[in-house]
Order: structure tokens, then C-alpha cells, then sequence
């Protein structure tokens, strides 16, 4: 059997051909597919604008500068993420303050992070990002309401959630990254995603204001809007008016993402049929399975199990052709974080949490038998009946 992988893309020939119309196009950057990538992104989410960026590092960047994070301003979010999470905030200047997540859900955990903020000054913390960890939507509707009565903005970090969403206290259903509870939203389109571009993001928000600041940030802070320039000499005239970065996505990559958001449910639906004969399988076995609660419909980037002897479980499926992998080493006892005084034992369930997590294959071209040897190969290890 060939390898299998925690998470793989899948390319189309309805995928290649988009691309290539554009090779052969007189665009391949800065042309008309980047809009349309970005119309049918906002419709899939839900919301009024979305930019498209290179890469979901750089989306949260731009949040970051579209939220005036200055030296200094301490910004609240969870150790279990991508790095990229933390780093924005320190790219302005910013000090990351982690708290702690939910052992269930392993979510930032809202109670911890109502508890930092009234136990600290008034203005202390400038706002949150909470992150949509494996595909599990935060319910933002709750964490509005606690950043509204501390003055507080939200960057949902949705890299893992496109198509997930949670049913607010009004009955609606509320999409990952629509807007309505976040200033901004950001999704990523790394090849293991629902959405694969190579590399490439989105930033998703209903708030004009940022929707402008961000799309001139994008392209080295130039002025979009004619009627916003301080001087005009002429149609080839452009107007720098702060300082912004290259951030852009390419035509390319934009064909490639429309084409590839046109079965994204489809994938959904998928990846929700493997994580649900995942759930079965295990619901009665040694591993520790992610808990579901009836309100949210997770998106399942990722589906993760805790086991007791993880890094021995990882290094037996390896054996088997089985890639597993750990989503993640929490962030505040990465070397760089360290040095800014965060330790062991400062996020303990977090810590808990890695020493027994692993992700396991989930991606909608996992083929059943693919599947079932996976799970054989769990419950081998696991009986104690087969490893060393």
C-alpha cells in the first residue's frame, strides 16, 4: 500500500485546465481572477469582502497592521497553533500573551481568557485571536461579547474551518469567518487544506474600512481609490501612503482556488464520513476522540486522538507506511517564546494536550481501505499485541 499521509491535495483535470487558461492568458498576477476568487470566496463564507493574499501568514499580518497593533500592546491567544498566530502580533511589535484551552475542545478556553483580562488593568489586552483548531468553529458569539465589554477587537484565525460553522444563541447559523462576531477572519490554501493553492490566503470581514486599509496594505500600502490619492499627475499615477508589503496572490493560484472551492462541499461532506467512522471505531477504545457538541458542524482539517503512548504509536504507523503528525508543539515553549519568559507548566492543559496528541489521515481522497488499515493499525499497537 502506498503512504499514507495525515493530509494530501487533490488536483483535478477541471483544476489543471483553469490553471492552464491562465498560463496562456495575458494575466498571470494583478488580472481578473484574483476578484472572481475573491467574489466566490465571500459568497461561500458568507461575508461582504474578502482579499485574497499569498500565503495565511501573511493574512494574519495584515490583520494585525489593519488593527494598529503597536510596540508594546498585548494581545491574547492559544499555544495550540501554528506559530504564524503568535508571530503577527511580534512582526508589529506586539506582545503575545498566551492563555490556555478547553480540554475538550481544545479551543482557547473563554473562561481563561475572561479571568486574565479582569484580574489586569483596564487597556491592558488590545484584543483576541482565537483559532478554529482542527475545524472546530469557536463560538465567536460569546467571545464578541466578552471583547465588546473590554473594548477588545478579534482576529478569527478560521486556516482550518472553511465551511464549518456554529449555531449562535439566536438559532442562526454562523459560518467560520463570516464577519459577523470577527473584525477579520483569515483562511489559508497550504496544500493539505480544504482549499489548495500552493500556497495562498484569505482574509474575510464586513467592515469596509478594513476591507480598504488592507487591500492598499497588500500591495506595499499604494492607494486603491482615486479619490482618496493627495495627488493625482497623471492616468499612470500611483500614490504610496504607507508603508504595506507584496502580499498579493496570483492569477494562477486564484484560478486554481476558484476551481478548487467549486467541490469544496463536497469535500466537507467527506471528510465528515471519515471522521465519523473514526468516532465509531474508537468511541469505546483507549484513545481519547474529539468531543462534538450538537451546536457547532466541525470542518475537520484535522482529526486528532490522544493515546497514552503517542510517540510510539507515531513511530509504529511510520513502520507501516502511515503518516501521522502533531498539531502542535504549544507555542509559548518554542525557543523563541521562551525567551520572552514563558515556561513549562504556565499552560497545562495545553501541555497535557501535546504529550498525547497526533493527527491522524482525514482528507476527502482517503480511500475506505485506506481508512480501515489505518485503523487496524491502531488497534494492533494499541492491544499491545504487535510493537516493540
Amino acid at each position: 500500500m502506498n503512504q499514507i499521509r495525515y493530509g494530501q491535495h487533490h488536483i483535478t483535470e477541471e483544476d489543471i485546465q483553469a490553471v492552464v487558461e491562465v498560463m496562456k492568458s495575458s494575466n498571470l498576477t494583478q488580472g481578473p481572477k484574483i476578484a472572481e476568487f475573491e467574489a466566490a470566496f465571500a459568497e461561500y463564507i458568507g461575508c461582504k469582502y474578502a482579499i485574497a493574499v499569498a500565503n495565511g501568514t501573511a493574512a494574519l499580518h495584515l490583520c494585525a497592521m489593519a488593527m494598529n497593533v503597536k510596540p508594546g500592546q498585548k494581545i491574547i491567544t492559544t499555544p495550540i497553533t501554528f506559530a504564524a498566530t503568535a508571530n503577527c502580533v511580534r512582526y508589529c511589535g506586539g506582545e503575545i500573551i498566551f492563555s490556555d484551552i478547553d480540554p475538550e475542545t481544545y479551543l482557547l478556553d473563554i473562561e481563561k481568557v475572561r479571568s486574565l483580562i479582569v484580574k489586569s488593568p483596564k487597556g491592558t489586552y488590545a484584543g483576541i485571536i482565537p483559532v478554529d483548531f482542527a475545524g472546530y468553529p469557536v463560538n465567536l458569539e460569546a467571545f464578541r461579547e466578552l471583547a465588546d465589554e473590554h473594548d477588545l477587537w478579534i482576529i478569527e484565525d478560521a486556516c482550518h474551518a472553511p465551511g464549518g460553522y456554529f449555531i449562535d444563541s439566536k438559532g442562526i447559523k454562523q459560518n467560520c469567518g463570516n464577519g459577523n462576531y470577527a473584525d477579520l477572519a483569515i483562511f489559508s490554501f497550504h496544500p493539505v487544506k480544504h482549499i489548495a493553492t500552493g500556497e495562498g490566503g484569505m482574509i474575510t470581514t464586513n467592515n469596509r474600512g478594513l476591507y480598504e486599509r488592507i487591500r492598499n496594505l497588500r500591495t506595499h500600502g499604494i492607494q486603491q481609490n482615486p479619490e482618496k490619492k493627495l495627488f493625482n499627475h497623471g492616468i499612470w499615477y500611483y500614490e504610496m501612503q504607507e508603508l504595506g508589503y507584496n502580499y498579493r496572490l496570483t492569477d494562477i493560484a486564484s484560478a486554481l482556488g476558484t476551481s478548487q472551492l467549486k467541490r469544496a462541499t463536497k469535500g466537507l461532506d467527506r471528510r465528515k464520513e471519515i471522521a465519523c467512522r473514526y468516532d465509531e471505531v474508537f468511541k469505546d477504545s483507549i484513545l481519547t476522540i474529539p468531543a462534538i457538541k450538537t451546536n457547532i458542524h466541525h470542518a475537520y482539517h484535522l482529526y486528532v486522538i490522544q493515546h497514552p503512548d503517542r510517540n510510539n504509536l507515531i513511530n509504529y504507523l511510520i513502520r507501516n507506511n502511515i503518516i501521522a503528525q502533531v498539531h502542535y508543539i504549544p507555542v509559548h515553549l518554542m525557543p523563541y517564546y521562551r525567551e520572552f519568559g514563558w515556561k513549562v507548566g504556565d499552560m497545562p492543559v495545553a501541555e497535557e494536550y501535546y504529550r498525547n496528541c497526533m493527527s491522524i489521515p482525514i482528507y476527502p481522497t482517503l480511500r475506505d481501505e485506506e481508512q480501515s488499515f489505518v485503523i487496524e493499525m491502531i488497534q494492533k499497537f494499541s492491544s499491545k499485541k504487535d510493537h516493540v
